[in-house]
């Protein structure tokens, strides 16, 4: 799997997974060193574009890592 969005609707949908095991990693102006992490707890839905929380919607082109059990299956290189 090479799309985050396909990652996190697999992460989301497949019962033997559970996305609140899920951390993402994306760009964030401001942030420290301008990465911000988020648990995949706090997505609120899975858009073609977007993925959506409670407080922003984030492009998929800004994530550039996503980790499940701590351990990395996407890094945008």
């Amino acid at each position: 799997m090479t799309n985050p969005r396909i990652i996190l609707n697999e992460l989301k949908w497949n019962k033997k997974y559970n996305l609140g095991y899920t951390d993402i990693y994306y760009i964030h102006r401001g942030a420290p060193d301008n990465i911000k992490k988020i648990s995949g707890a706090e997505i609120m839905d899975i858009d073609k574009s977007f993925m959506i929380t409670k407080t922003s919607m984030i492009p998929y082109h800004r994530i550039i890592k996503i980790s499940y059990n701590q351990k990395t299956i996407f890094n945008r290189s």
